[in-house]
């Protein structure tokens, strides 16, 4: 799966789904898209992360407590 950084629109490849869709995890381990080459897999923070439209990550992907908020 290819997700985007805010910042500079880069692309990243998810190395671990199951990382990215766990609530309880800040960071997911990506490789970014850049050149020609693989590039070696690095850290980034969730909260960095947006889908290549520009959409926002479920909240159910960042935050642990979301069905909380929402009962509330």
């Amino acid at each position: 799966m290819f997700l985007q950084l805010k910042d500079s629109h880069n692309l990243v490849k998810i190395v671990d789904i199951q990382e990215l869709l766990d609530p309880s995890s800040e960071i997911v381990h990506a490789k970014d898209q850049e050149g020609q080459e693989e590039q070696e897999t690095d850290i980034y923070q969730k909260e960095e992360l947006v889908f290549p439209s520009g959409e926002k990550l479920p909240r159910c992907w960042l935050d642990a407590h979301y069905r909380e908020s929402v009962a509330a």
